[in-house]
């Protein structure tokens, strides 16, 4: 950690007016704040300085209230201040241009709060000084250093989602008080942190940090995707202090569906919840990943040298395969679905989601109107239950060797079932412009899986 003291020296230039300032009385004062390079919605990652730009906010306390505001132009800050109280220093207030939550009038307010969740378009940096001088009615010109009172915070991130990414547990609001000329961290709500989107593996992400003591590596839930798709877990955080920079990132990992995934539910006899998504995608309509069957990762290539489950061709298969003419080679569990431990849904998409049956593809087409339809532009299959509740597969096509084969044309997801007459290939719900019904497919070759969550597993 290195700590760098985000000092702001505020000089402002004086001028003198020949009465003293009476009761009800404005005074318009001009702040030049020193400036050094970048700005503050782009904090300087390199060193953790920060810099106002035009349009920052610096809210002024003075005898317990508040008293006014003062508004960056581009080159100074400029506002009015109420009623400033005579031989006592002002406060100066900086809350990371966040809209305070209560209404603030001046000479009534006492007390304020900002909540810093949202950091998606700039870091709601959090700084607060009191005046070297004291207030003389008359005299505008007043100095101070505005510190921070957070810390510049960096993250490595590792999710496949291009949504912003939601870290649990943190400081995320501040409240004023003015009376006692304090600036006190707490948490609102579950402590959301919400840092910019962006997917890919370890992409460096920074946010402000409220003082906080250390955090113990969070478990599965305490980071996920905003839009509900994904959930992971964050590395452990360490103290965290005022005008902390902590250039050592801390770990955030979501990479799962979680079990507050969102979800259509049909009204199917069984009960079955299918997710509104396309594993891997963040819309209904974007194609996602794709995986070969009882696969978990997506990869370059498909083909028989690349599937887990055999030993490089069609017909040395060395699991999941109850036809001796395929040469399990003593491999053979004659098992007609993935068990437990293998299932892709049940291990890897989050908490009891997992890959559809056969059998409840079947259930999805008895219990619904299917139509063959474009949504959004893309070309899918619909189905819409008697609840006025819709489910829509986009016709994603599959993946074969490194191609993407009758993307928009074709739709192939897979179940967990595989087909008994020949094991190599496996059943899928599968749709093209005039058909659909369950069909097989070679299971090395890359098709889409939709999850489903019920409370009994099939």
């Amino acid at each position: 950690m290195i700590l760098v003291a985000f000092a702001l020296v505020l000089t402002m230039t004086q001028c003198k007016k020949n009465e003293e300032t009476s009761q009800n009385e404005t005074v318009t004062i001009t702040l030049d704040a020193k400036r050094t390079n970048g700005s503050r919605v782009d904090v300087n990652t390199a060193t953790g300085t920060v810099d106002f730009e035009s349009g920052d906010k610096v809210y002024v306390g003075s005898g317990g209230k508040y008293v006014g505001f003062l508004t960056h132009n581009g080159t100074n800050f400029v506002g009015n201040i109420t009623n400033p109280m005579e031989g006592q220093p002002l406060q100066f207030y900086f809350l990371g241009n966040v809209t305070p939550a209560e209404t603030l009038s001046a000479g009534t307010t006492e007390s304020c709060s900002v909540v810093i969740t949202d950091q998606t378009e700039h870091l709601p940096v959090i700084s607060c000084a009191e005046s070297y001088e004291n207030y003389v009615s008359g005299v505008t010109a007043y100095t101070g250093n505005l510190l921070n009172k957070c810390a510049l915070v960096k993250f490595n991130v590792t999710t496949p989602s291009n949504s912003p990414i939601c870290i649990t547990g943190m400081h995320n609001k501040v409240t004023v008080d003015f009376t006692q000329n304090t600036v006190t961290p707490s948490i609102d709500g579950e402590g959301v942190i919400m840092l910019p989107a962006g997917s890919g593996e370890n992409v460096e992400k920074w946010a402000i940090l409220l003082p906080q003591e250390a955090l113990e590596e969070g478990e599965d839930g305490a980071a996920y995707s905003e839009d509900g798709v994904y959930s992971g877990t964050r590395g452990a955080i360490p103290d965290v202090d005022e005008n902390a920079y902590i250039a050592v990132g801390i770990f955030v990992t979501v990479e799962t569906i979680s079990s507050s995934h969102t979800y259509v539910d049909l009204g199917l006899p069984s009960g079955t919840l299918w997710a509104t998504c396309n594993i891997g995608a963040d819309l209904p309509e974007d194609y996602g990943d794709y995986f070969a069957w009882g696969e978990t990762t997506t990869k370059d290539t498909y083909n028989w040298s690349t599937y887990q489950y055999c030993m490089g061709s069609d017909n040395t298969l060395t699991k999941y395969c109850n036809n001796s003419i395929y040469g399990y080679n003593g491999f053979s569990d004659n098992q007609t679905t993935l068990l437990p431990e293998d299932d892709a849904a049940t291990a890897n998409w989050g908490s009891d989601w997992r890959t559809p049956t056969r059998e409840e593809f079947q259930e999805l087409l008895d219990n619904t109107t299917v139509t063959l339809t474009t949504q959004n532009g893309v070309n899918g299959l619909l189905f819409t239950a008697a609840n006025s509740n819709s489910l829509f597969l986009p016709a994603a096509g599959y993946r074969f060797n490194s191609s993407l084969v009758f993307a928009d044309s074709y739709g192939n997801y897979l179940s967990s079932s595989l087909y008994t007459v020949n094991p190599d290939r496996a059943r899928l719900l599968y749709f093209d412009s005039d058909v659909y019904n369950i069909y097989s497919r070679d299971r090395y070759c890359g098709q889409s899986v939709r999850a489903v969550h019920s409370e009994v597993q099939n």
